[in-house]
Order: structure tokens, then sequence, then C-alpha cells
């Protein structure tokens, strides 16, 4: 099954290209890059060979899709297990 704007959620992220677009530290504001970690709370993004951690539930996400459509997500969404958030219905 394809990632859609409407599956996004239970999907993998791992490998997608990211962007923070909102954060309540303003230091992570307009990280990019590619996910590379996902844990309960935190995304890890590679950027320019480093690796940044971003706490999901106080960010917003642009990813984007294989096809290069874009989904804004609130972390909030996000925050959980990757293995049980992938099995969560919405």
């Amino acid at each position: 099954m394809s990632i859609t704007k409407r599956n996004v959620l239970r999907h993998e992220l791992i490998g997608l290209n990211a962007r923070v677009t909102n954060s309540s530290d303003p230091t992570l504001l307009g990280t990019y890059g590619t996910i590379v970690d996902e844990t309960r709370d935190i995304l890890t993004i590679e950027q320019a060979g480093r690796a940044k951690i971003v706490p999901k539930a106080s960010s917003k996400f642009m990813f984007t899709r294989p096809s290069g459509e874009k989904v804004e997500v609130d972390g909030v969404k996000l925050v959980g297990q990757p293995e049980e958030r992938v099995k969560r219905r919405r």
C-alpha cells in the first residue's frame, strides 16, 4: 500500500524527507532532512550529515511523500511507539 495523505500516520516514517514547520524550540524550526530513526517521543532527522533529535509532541512536520506531494502532520498524532502507531486507526 502506498503512502497517501490519508494514511501517512499508519506508515513507516524512516526514510521519508521531513521539515520541522513549527516547534516550541525555535532552534529546531526549519530543520530538514531524512528521518533516520523514530522512538516513542522523538524523530531523528539527518541534516547535512548530522543527526537532529526532534520531539514529536511539540513540533509540526511537513513530510514529502515518494511522489513528491507534501503532507503536514501535527507531531502529537505521531506520539507513541512506531509499531503501535502503524496499527492505530484514526
